[in-house]
Order: C-alpha cells, then sequence, then structure tokens
C-alpha cells in the first residue's frame, strides 16, 4: 500500500475508501425514524458563521458541477463527481536562510529564522494588533538557536493555540526552519517524546518492565534504547509476542504449542501459534479485568448525522454482546459453518454487529465497500463464492438518499438481507428470496438467548479482503484469527490505544482499515467511535469533541477537507492524544493544521497493506517524528531497501529502492483465494541472511536522520484516492470508451511539489491523423470509469499520442510513459 491524494467532493456525499458512515439512530432495532431536527439558535448562528467566515488565508479551485444522469444505472455517476478543491500548500524548508519565502496560501511571508519575525508579520498572519506584542514577546522567549529545539520549546511554552489562524502556525513554523537543510540534515521534525511521558505509553511501559532483562547493560530508556528493541522484537520475535499477548484480550480456548515454527522453509512465513484454538469475535465480547472492561464499559458511541446537538449515543459491552449474539442466531438458522456471507454497506453500529456474529458463528466475512459499481459486487461474489450479502436499502448523505441495495441486485443473485438506512422499515421492495433485517432478526425469535461461540485454530479463515494488485481481478486476501491480533498489536504499540481511550477512524468493512479498527479497539479494551454520515463535514469533526475523542485517525484528503471549511473553528480536539494517517501521501501543510487543532499532538503515519494485516512502516511516540514521514518499521518487523541488482543497502545508509520485507512476518498471508501467492509476493525476490524476502512493490526512500518516505510502486499499481488498482483494470475500461480508440494506458503521476497522485490517461487513435477533442474523451473516460469500476476514481489528465513505446517483446513501458508525462507536466508548470 503505497499513498497518494485524490480529493473527491459531492454536494452531499464524499466517496473513497474510508467516508461511509450510515445514518442509523441505533443498534440493531429502531421504533420511528429519526427526523430532522428544527434548526436552533446554535445552528443558526453556525450557518451565518460559515457564511461570513473569511477565506483569505487559502486560494481554492472549484470545478463546475457536473450535470447528474438520470438512468437508474448510473448510481455512481450521480454520487461520485461534482467539486474538485485543491489546495496549493507546499514548504520552503531547505531554502537558503534569510531568504523571504512567501508561501502559496499564506497570507504573511515566512522570514529566514523566527528571530525576524515582527508584529507587522504576526498582524499580517490574522493575530489582532492588541495580541502581536505579547505574542512575540513569548515566541522569542521559548525560541532557542537551533531550529528543532527552537520548535520544541514554542509548542512546549503552547505559544501557539488551536483558535490561532493557520496563517500564525505557518509563519511560525517555516520561519523556524527556513534555514534547515533536508539534504544534509532529512526531514525537520515536528513533534518529540517526552523523557517522563514515554515510560507512560504501551511500549515504554513495557520496555521498563522487560528491557533490562532482555537487553542488559545496553537498556537505559524508552527513548535511547527503543532501536534496540526494535531489533529485538525483530530477531526474537517468540519473546516479543509473548509479551505482547499479554495485553491484548486474547482468550485461548488451548494455548499455542509455540509461537512461531519456522522448521519448515517450504513455509516461507512460518507457522504461527500452532495447536492454538479460539474465537477472535468472542475475545471482543468478554469483559478483560487487567483492561478494566467489564459489561458496563462502553463498547461504542456513536451519533447520526444531522443530530449534532444531540448527546452522542451509547452502546455498553454487554449490549453488544447481546445483539451479536442475536444475530449469530439467526445466521445458523439459515446457513452452514463456514459459509461466506458478504457486507456491502456503511460501517455502522449494525455494520459491526453483523461483522462480529458471522465470525462468531463460525462463517466468513467477505468484505465488500460500499462504493462499487454492480460488476466490481458481482466480481468479488463470484470470487468469494460467498452465499449472502448484508446490505442497505440506501446510503444516506445530508438527507439525501443514494441507491445500495439497486446496485447489489443488479450485481448479485445471492440472498440479501436489507437494513433499512433509517428507522425499522425499508424504502425499497424487496425482489424474491431477499429478506428484511426485521424478518432476519425474527428468526432468532425462540432460541436461546445465549449463544456458543464456534472455536477454531489460529489459522482458520474469518474475512475475505479484496486488494487490486496488477491483475485485472482482484486478489480475494484471505484473513485468519491471526490478523486480528496483529491489528491489535500494532496499534497497542505505534498509536498506543489504551483501555478507556476513544478511538474514531472514519472507514468501511470492505477495506483493510476497517477490521483494522474495530479490532484495535475491542481487543485493547477501548472505545469504538462510528460516525453515522459524512465525514466531511462539521458534524463530524463536532462529534470528534462531543465523544471525546483521544486516537483519530484519517486519510490526507479528509485533512485537506477539514481545513479548507475551517470545520474545527471553535471546536475543542485537545481531547486527541493521537492522531493517526493512512491511505494516500500527506502534505505537510495540511499536517501542520492538523497537529495545530490539538496542541500539537503526534500524528502517526501508517503504510502496510490488507496481505499484511498491518503496517510495515510508521511512526512511533518514542521517536521524534515529522510530518510526511515514517519514523521506521514497525515493531517485530525487518526489511531491506534493494537496489536495482537486487542487493540489500547497508541498514544506515541514505537511499532509495524497492522494500524487501523479511519473510517471517505475523499475521501475513501465506496464500491467496484466486492467485499464486508465492509468485505474487516471492518469485524473483533475493535470498538475504538465508530466507527469500517478501515482495511488497513499494519503492521506499531512507532519508538523512532515518526517516523513511513512500515514493510509489514497483510495479503499474497505482494508488488513486487511497485505493489501489491496476492500469491494467483502467485501461480495460476506457479502451471500450470510444470507438476510435486503439487502445490507452493509464498511468499515476506524483506532483513535483508533493501531494495527491493523479490519474493520467494516454490514447492512441485508430485514425492517427484524424482530430480529437481531449476534454470529451476525458468526459468519456471519466463516466467509463465510474460505471464500470468506481466512482472514486477521478481522470485529471488526458493525452493523445501517435504511439506507446514498447519493449522487444511487445511489453509496454508504462514507467517511460510516466516519466515523459511528468518531465511535460513540470515544463508545463514551470510556464
Amino acid at each position: 500500500m503505497c499513498y497518494f491524494l485524490t480529493l473527491q467532493h459531492t454536494d452531499s456525499l464524499f466517496f473513497f475508501f474510508c467516508t461511509h458512515q450510515n445514518t442509523e439512530r441505533a443498534g440493531t432495532h429502531h421504533t420511528t425514524p429519526p427526523t430532522k431536527p428544527a434548526p436552533t439558535q446554535q445552528s443558526k448562528a453556525e450557518t451565518a458563521r460559515k457564511k461570513t467566515r473569511p477565506t483569505f488565508f487559502f486560494s481554492f479551485f472549484s470545478a463546475p458541477r457536473r450535470r447528474r444522469r438520470q438512468s437508474s444505472d448510473a448510481c455512481a455517476d450521480s454520487i461520485a463527481v461534482s467539486l474538485l478543491i485543491s489546495a496549493h500548500t507546499h514548504s520552503r524548508e531547505g531554502e537558503a536562510g534569510g531568504e523571504r519565502a512567501r508561501l502559496p496560501g499564506m497570507a504573511a511571508t515566512a522570514r529566514s529564522s523566527v528571530g525576524e519575525i515582527q508584529a507587522a508579520d504576526v498582524e499580517a498572519a490574522g493575530l489582532a494588533a492588541a495580541d502581536a506584542g505579547p505574542f512575540l514577546a513569548a515566541l522569542r522567549s521559548a525560541a532557542g538557536k537551533d531550529a528543532a529545539a527552537a520548535w520544541k520549546a514554542v509548542v512546549a511554552a503552547g505559544v501557539l493555540r488551536p483558535d490561532h489562524p493557520h496563517a500564525l502556525h505557518q509563519l511560525v513554523y517555516y520561519s523556524v526552519y527556513a534555514g534547515w537543510d533536508r539534504a544534509q540534515r532529512g526531514p525537520p521534525s515536528y513533534w518529540f517524546p517526552s523523557p517522563t511521558d514515554c515510560k507512560e505509553t504501551n511500549l515504554g511501559r513495557v520496555m521498563e518492565q522487560n528491557g533490562p532483562k532482555l537487553l542488559g547493560a545496553s537498556y537505559k530508556d524508552p527513548i535511547s534504547s527503543f532501536g534496540l528493541f526494535h531489533k529485538f522484537s525483530v530477531h526474537n520475535q517468540e519473546v516479543y509476542w509473548k509479551i505482547v499477548l499479554k495485553e491484548l484480550s486474547i482468550k485461548f480456548v488451548r494455548q499455542p504449542k509455540t509461537i512461531l515454527d519456522a522448521s519448515d522453509k517450504s513455509n516461507k512465513g512460518g507457522a504461527w501459534f500452532p495447536g492454538a484454538v479460539l474465537n477472535i469475535a468472542e475475545c471482543c465480547l468478554l469483559p478483560w479485568p487487567s483492561q478494566n472492561k467489564t459489561d458496563d464499559s462502553t463498547a461504542i458511541v456513536w451519533r447520526d448525522e444531522g443530530f449534532d446537538d444531540c448527546p452522542v449515543n451509547r452502546m455498553s459491552l454487554k449490549e453488544l454482546r447481546t445483539q451479536v449474539m442475536t444475530v449469530a442466531n439467526a445466521l445458523d438458522t439459515m446457513f452452514q459453518k463456514g459459509d461466506r456471507i458478504a457486507i456491502d454497506m456503511p460501517m455502522t453500529c449494525n455494520a459491526v454487529i453483523v461483522y462480529l456474529a458471522i465470525i462468531l458463528g463460525g462463517f466468513v466475512v467477505v468484505g465488500i465497500a460500499d462504493s462499487f459499481a454492480p460488476q466490481e459486487i458481482a466480481t468479488r461474489m463470484r470470487v468469494a463464492k460467498a452465499k449472502a450479502i448484508f446490505t442497505q436499502d440506501f446510503i444516506i448523505r445530508g438527507w439525501k438518499k443514494f441507491p445500495l441495495y439497486s446496485r447489489v441486485m443488479e450485481g448479485t443473485s445471492s440472498k440479501a438481507i436489507v437494513i433499512p438506512a433509517t428507522g425499522d422499515r425499508l424504502g425499497v421492495t424487496l425482489r424474491n428470496g431477499d429478506m428484511s433485517w426485521k424478518d432476519f432478526l425474527s428468526r432468532a425469535a425462540g432460541r436461546s438467548s445465549m449463544y456458543s461461540p464456534v472455536y477454531q485454530s489460529a489459522d482458520a479463515l474469518i474475512n475475505i479482503l479484496f486488494s487490486s494488485g496488477t491483475t485485472g481481478e482482484p486478489k480475494a486476501i484471505p484473513w485468519t484469527q491471526l490478523c486480528p491480533i496483529r491489528c491489535g498489536a500494532d496499534t497497542w504499540a505505534h498509536l498506543d490505544v489504551r483501555p478507556k481511550d476513544i478511538g474514531l477512524w472514519p472507514t468501511n468493512l470492505g477495506w483493510v482499515m476497517g477490521p483494522i479498527q474495530l479490532f484495535s479497539c475491542f481487543l485493547n479494551g477501548a472505545t469504538l467511535a462510528l460516525y453515522h454520515g459524512s465525514p466531511l463535514g462539521r458534524g463530524f469533526c463536532k462529534f470528534v469533541q462531543d465523544a471525546r475523542v483521544s486516537v483519530l485517525g484519517s486519510v490526507p484528503s479528509l485533512v485537506k477537507s477539514w481545513k479548507a471549511g475551517n470545520l474545527t473553528e471553535g471546536l475543542d480536539w485537545t481531547k486527541i492524544r493521537v492522531l493517526a494517517t493512512t491511505g494516500e501521501a500527506s502534505d505537510i501543510d495540511d499536517n501542520l493544521w492538523l497537529s495545530s487543532r490539538t496542541c500539537y499532538k503526534p500524528i502517526v503515519e501508517c503504510c502496510g497493506g490488507t496481505e499484511l494485516a498491518s503496517s510495515y512502516i510508521q511512526g512511533s511516540l518514542l521517536q521524534p517524528q515529522a510530518f510526511g514521514a515514517f519514523s521506521g518499521a514497525s515493531m517485530s518487523t525487518g526489511f531491506v531497501i534493494l537496489d536495482e541488482q537486487g542487493n540489500a543497502y547497508p541498514d544506515d545508509l541514505p537511499c532509495s529502492g524497492e522494500v524487501g520485507l523479511f519473510p517471517l512476518y505475523f499475521g501475513a498471508t501465506n496464500r491467496l483465494l484466486n492467485a499464486d501467492h508465492d509468485k505474487v509476493y516471492f518469485d524473483g525476490m533475493p535470498i538475504y541472511r538465508g530466507r527469500q524476502l517478501r515482495r511488497h512493490g513499494d519503492i521506499i526512500q531512507r532519508t538523512v536522520g532515518g526517516y523513511y518516505i513512500v515514493q510509489g510502486r514497483a510495479d503499474d499499481t497505482m494508488n488513486l484516492g487511497g485505493i489501489k488498482t491496476s492500469s491494467v483494470e483502467i485501461e480495460r475500461v476506457c479502451n471500450g470508451a470510444d470507438e476510435g480508440l486503439l487502445e490507452t494506458a493509464a498511468v499515476s503521476i506524483k506532483p513535483s511539489g508533493g501531494g495527491p497522485e493523479q490519474l493520467a490517461i494516454l490514447a492512441v487513435l485508430k485514425d492517427r491523423s484524424a482530430t480529437c477533442d481531449t476534454n470529451l474523451l476525458k468526459s468519456k473516460f471519466q463516466r467509463a470509469i465510474q460505471r464500470n469500476l468506481n466512482p472514486l476514481f477521478r481522470v485529471s489528465y488526458v493525452k493523445v499520442v501517435p504511439e506507446f513505446p514498447r519493449t522487444a517483446s511487445n511489453k509496454l513501458l508504462r514507467r517511460v510513459l510516466r516519466d515523459q508525462l511528468k518531465q511535460e507536466l513540470a515544463n508545463h508548470s514551470k510556464l
């Protein structure tokens, strides 16, 4: 998984991999449909505030809205494309010291050092004249000579507050680091671990308890010894995982014979927890004394969009367990153990209940994102051999309904159990053989209110997820009961998720972050927060405040939207301890804005993959953090960076190349359901220290200072809006978009200034002498992709060329096209 940014708005709906929530009012039962509350004085004032909000700090471009097509089979068109916002915010770090730089979007000019900031600069950045003097005095008092020390002191002293204009944060940050030489020093840090607080983190506490015993006299403290402990976790996985298992709510019915059996070299990833028997869903639903988790503990908090002034809803652990058992009992009346059952709906309370019930009952979840077109639903249902599908009648955003059940009907003939988006009555007529949520639940009537979980081996299949990869058909990735343990362990170690935390990450159970977020909360004793609606609006941001969220995850395009609308204005996000981001390349200035809203809490960057059930590189609260960079490998994960000949660079050398993962990777797949696992992940990879490396496909850079930056994909996979897809898939759709086309080539381009990776399509015409309207061709490509592939993808650039570069064996050289196009766009940018 690599990270590139695409931002797509609609007038009331935003589709990307993590934005699908629902507007249900309760867990599994509703009494009356919700009604839109009358505007309160507060909401009227908020409307007025939005209308009069100053926008002079940033400049935006908005594209005209396309008219909606009225045909019923064009639901993707009706929800995918309306408004494109682009904010250009590039840092000037690394420029020569003393140069005055006006950053795009800044109202004030960044100075060559923080000491050169004057009252006029502060006022230009939006601070009142009366406040400029005291602010400057506090700033100069905190700032030291060294840039990193100066920034650390400014943050520690609270000189910059969340309610200050972002332009003021920009002025100070970019002035502090104006003379910073990234080439010589690496990315500048904005967050630094505290020698005191580090011992209270999950990992720091465990290191204090075990470090002297495991590392001997080499152990000093959690910060200075972090690198040693990480290396120990890679080379002593049995010891590390025994420690971590005690921290999670994992109940084994039969204990594993050992943690790792790596004796069979033909099993490249090793056998993990052999002999262990458990039910991972049960582990999520049990009280756990060491986490102070009781039946009365809050398991889920949620709110429906539009009810933003109402109290948040809460569900206790006992209530959640009861509803999960009800659904599991109903499933037993209809399906055989091991049957595969799909979920295609927003991540609501009901979706979470169904997900856990399927696993509790010994069935297998098939995750399908609710943005997919019917053809994509059909492919996933067929590949997974799903017997049935849970879905909703509609997706509701901003009090508008968008069809979901109709897409499911078109995509599969399998039985559908349809949940109402609001209330307890469906807004659609069901086809023969399908079932309403109410009728489904009634099948549990008369059965015991208790339920005996189905216990299985640790490597038993529980969830099928999909990743496009580089072929036309999506890879069916099997998750076993080991995968949730990896999810919980990673967030325990890197995001420092603790009991009583409240975790919110807008996502979907069809994408890997859905299960990761679910298990990360429940196995760590934290509360799962869900917003049933769009995370793009102020309502979501207010929910973060009202639910007292302490761990907030996002994707960069979502942060860009919050920042563009200044949606946190007047809200208190200071209860947040940790921020996290994944899915796309982070923008430095957007992350500056996000962290500043929380009094500069750390943003943990995460980069991984569905097949890993985790991130292989990410941030840590025991290391300094830099915007848009990863501070190291995840715990127990080892990797090398390979040169063009497949040789590993030294571990301490700044370099760039394809990443090769150590194969003994807990939680990673050892098979695919519809592809050759060895061919996809191992064939052609070099041997390193006696074992063949595992392919992930990312090109990464190790900087001076030891940070990592993802630079793209080694193959022709691209990442559009946080979703991995392949050039082949897009070309297959685009080749049929116009009769005059001979062939197309799809490539993604990362702008030189950073930010989103953009989709470019090059075309060769059958009649090379014919003229072509590229704007018309672009709109045809866009419609074809939305209708047949995914409404998330946006075509940014179209060019007609006479022919494509190819190898002697006629293989299309997309990398050459990408490089040529990147150079051409750079030249245009200079002009």
